[in-house]
C-alpha cells in the first residue's frame, strides 16, 4: 500500500509512504511515480501523523456517563460521593456483560485515530485486531483503592515490569503525600509511570519514569491539572484521557483543552501522544519512519489539533485498513467491506471493521439509556 502525496502533520513535508506487511517500508518526498502493483491511495489535502498512543484508559468504563456534579478534592472523595450519588447508574451501566463494554472502548478510541491504548487494569482477553491494546505493565489502582499495593510494587516476579500506579490525583496534602507513600515504599527502585500526578512536585517527578497525564479527567474532578510545565524537565509526559466516568469520549477535545492550558507547547503536545509514549512502552510506533509499525492516520483537517473523528479519512493499524472514510471506497475496490460497517460519525460515513451496529444494539438491550456519538 502506498500512501501518495501525504503532509505530515508535525513538520508540513509532503511525502509518500510505502506500507508493506505491518511495516512502514519506505518514506519518500513528494509523489510516489514509481509504477507498482500495490494499492496506491492519492491522498492529496490530506495529513498524516502516527496512530495516537492513548496511555491511559479503563476500557471497560467508557459506557458511563460523566459522573461528578462538584469539585473534590482528591480521587477517593470522589469514589465515595459517585457510589452513594449515583449508585443507580453505575449498578444499570455494570449489568452491560464486561465484553461488550471493552469492546465499545475499543471503538471508542479507533474512532478518534489511537492505535494504541494503555489499558489501566486487570489483563483482559483482546485479539489487538483493530487497535493495540498495551499490557505488558503490571497495573496497580493505587495506594488508596488497592489493599495489597506494597506487595503488588515489591512483588520480586514483577519488577523487570513497568509499574502503572494513579498517584497524586488530588489537589490536598493527602494527595502529595500519597505520592512520598509510594516512593519510600518502592524497595526495589522500580520504573514507575505515575498516572494524572496533580500533586507532584518536581523532586517527586525525578522518582517516576513518566506521568501519563490525563487534563480533560482533572480539571472535571479536581478543578486543576498537574504542573506539567514544571514537571516536562524531569520526566516524559504522556497523554491519556481516563473513561467516560471523568470527560468526554472525543480524544481531540481533550487534546484542545490540554492545547488551551499551554502547559506544554504545541510541539510537546504532539510527542506526548506519540514519540514519548512510543519510547516509554518500548513500542515500534509512534513515527512516520521506516521499519516503524504501519499505524497511521489520515486526515482532511488543516493541522493536527483540528482533527476530529469526522475528518479522519484512514485508520492503519499494523499494516491493515481499521477504519477508512466513504470518500476513500472508490480507490479501495479490492477491499471486502462485508468484514466492515457503515456508520455515520457527524456529517461524514465511516467504513469501521467489524459490526459494531450490532455491538451497539447488544449494549442497548442491556443499558437502554446508553449513547453513542455515531448512528
Amino acid at each position: 500500500m502506498i500512501l501518495s502525496n501525504v503532509r505530515v502533520a508535525s513538520t508540513g513535508q509532503k511525502v509518500s509512504i510505502r506500507v508493506k506487511g505491518s511495516k512502514i517500508a519506505q518514506v519518500l518526498p513528494g509523489h510516489f511515480h514509481d509504477k507498482t502493483d500495490e494499492l496506491n491511495l492519492a491522498l492529496d489535502d490530506t495529513i498524516v501523523f502516527p496512530g495516537l498512543i492513548n496511555s491511559h484508559d479503563h476500557l471497560e468504563f467508557n459506557l458511563f456517563p460523566p459522573l461528578a456534579g462538584r469539585t473534590f478534592k482528591n480521587y477517593t472523595e470522589w469514589g465515595v460521593y459517585i457510589h452513594l450519588k449515583h449508585k443507580d447508574v453505575i449498578d444499570r451501566v455494570l449489568q452491560i456483560p464486561e465484553k461488550l463494554r471493552i469492546q465499545w472502548g475499543i471503538y471508542k478510541n479507533l474512532l478518534c485515530g489511537v492505535t494504541t491504548v494503555v489499558n489501566h487494569g486487570k489483563k483482559i482477553n483482546v485479539s489487538n485486531d483493530l487497535i493495540t491494546v498495551y499490557q505488558e505493565c503490571q497495573s496497580i489502582h493505587s495506594v488508596h483503592f488497592e489493599k495489597r499495593w506494597r506487595f503488588a510494587l515489591n512483588n520480586p516476579l514483577k519488577k523487570s515490569l513497568l509499574a502503572v500506579v494513579h498517584s497524586g490525583e488530588g489537589t490536598d496534602a493527602a494527595a502529595s503525600s500519597e505520592i512520598d507513600l509510594l516512593i519510600k515504599n518502592n524497595l526495589f527502585k522500580r520504573s514507575i509511570v505515575a498516572v494524572h500526578g496533580v500533586a507532584m512536585n518536581e523532586k517527586q517527578a525525578k522518582q517516576f519514569k513518566a506521568l501519563a497525564w490525563c487534563p480533560e479527567s482533572n480539571y472535571f474532578l479536581l478543578g486543576k491539572t498537574a504542573p506539567v510545565d514544571c514537571l516536562k524537565d524531569h520526566l516524559p509526559i504522556l497523554f491519556g484521557t481516563d473513561s467516560t466516568l471523568t470527560g468526554d469520549w472525543n480524544i481531540w477535545n481533550h487534546i484542545r483543552k490540554a492545547k488551551q492550558t499551554e502547559l506544554l507547547s504545541g510541539q510537546e503536545l504532539y510527542e506526548s501522544l506519540t514519540i514519548n509514549p512510543a519510547s516509554t512502552w518500548r513500542l515500534r510506533a509512534g513515527d512516520i519512519e521506516e521499519d516503524r509499525d504501519a499505524d497511521l492516520v489520515l486526515s482532511k483537517a488543516e493541522s493536527f489539533f483540528t482533527t476530529d473523528p469526522q475528518n479522519i479519512l484512514l485508520v492503519i493499524h499494523k499494516g491493515n485498513i481499521s477504519l477508512f472514510d466513504e470518500a476513500l471506497l472508490p480507490q479501495l475496490t479490492a477491499i471486502n467491506t462485508t468484514e466492515y460497517s457503515l456508520i455515520s460519525v457527524g456529517n461524514s460515513n465511516k467504513y469501521v471493521k467489524g459490526d459494531l451496529p450490532a455491538q451497539m444494539t447488544r449494549i442497548k438491550q442491556y443499558y437502554p439509556e446508553a449513547v453513542f456519538p455515531i448512528n
